[in-house]
């Protein structure tokens, strides 16, 4: 039988998990900070220790399995409803699965001799190509997975935006708009557009800013382009955005960036963001 190191075991699957979280995320748009991914990755890195106990019974495994989940995905993403919880911690799941099929399939094709499987849970010692190429590939094909779902539909409804940013919370009214489909380039974030008037009390930011080379710290240019205009548009990320749907009452915390505009009294979002 191979030997199987404890801290090897706990690091790799602390990758594993914050790999899982962050596709998570991306495909609910649910907001999780660096932090708190590390932070539910680690904890439930302590499970992958029951690789050391001999087969656990079927049943006795997925319900450890839903022990976990359920007590990770609120350490990374919060309780914001309960219909955001189950959301989450479905998404959470069929990460894993597929990502532990995955890896039993390749287990199973190459029996590889660095790689132990048990109770769900495996060991490398250490294929660092194999490891990077199967997250990679799962990692991708969820993003094709995202892709495809956030082409189809459109919400109608009302909307309110709460931007909160050091301190601060400003709430204004927010459209849901396909044609919004600006995405920051560097961190791949959707961008939400606001009024540089609506958000005055957060961030004394004109939307020409670029102009007078007086950009503050924490902000960056992006470009953009709408029919008969374009231009630079100032961005930055915010502590937390609350959409709330006002006909159901409903709110969910995303994942996205400030676009700061001249003139405007509403901000203006990719519904995408309020799938899932």
């Amino acid at each position: 039988m191979q030997t199987i190191y404890v801290d090897v075991l706990i690091i790799l699957n602390i990758y594993v998990n914050y790999l899982l979280l962050r596709t998570t995320g991306k495909l609910t748009h649910s907001r999780a900070s660096v932090k708190r991914c590390l932070l539910a990755s680690a904890y439930g890195s302590l499970y992958s220790l029951l690789i050391l106990v001999p087969n656990l019974n079927a049943i006795l495994n997925i319900l450890l399995k839903l022990i976990a989940a359920a007590t990770i995905v609120p350490m990374a993403f919060g309780y914001k409803s309960r219909k955001r919880y189950v959301v989450n911690m479905v998404c959470f799941l069929a990460s894993n699965f597929i990502f532990a099929g995955v890896v039993y399939a390749v287990y199973i094709w190459l029996e590889p001799s660095f790689m132990q499987f048990n109770n769900t849970y495996f060991y490398v010692d250490f294929s660092l190509f194999l490891l990077i190429g199967v997250t990679t590939a799962l990692y991708t094909s969820l993003c094709v997975f995202r892709y495809f779902m956030d082409r189809f539909g459109c919400l109608e409804a009302s909307y309110k935006l709460y931007i909160k940013y050091k301190g601060e919370t400003v709430n204004l009214s927010g459209i849901a708009d396909t044609g919004n489909s600006l995405v920051d380039f560097f961190s791949g974030k959707p961008v939400i557009i606001c009024s540089d008037i609506d958000l005055k009390a957060l961030v004394n930011v004109k939307a020409d800013i670029y102009e007078n080379k007086q950009m503050p710290r924490g902000f960056r240019l992006i470009p953009y382009k709408t029919i008969g205009n374009s231009g630079m548009l100032p961005i930055f990320t915010p502590d937390e955005i609350l959409i709330e749907n006002i006909n159901s009452g409903e709110r969910k915390s995303v994942e996205a960036m400030i676009g700061i505009r001249s003139g405007g009294e509403s901000g203006i979002f990719n519904p995408a963001l309020l799938k899932l």
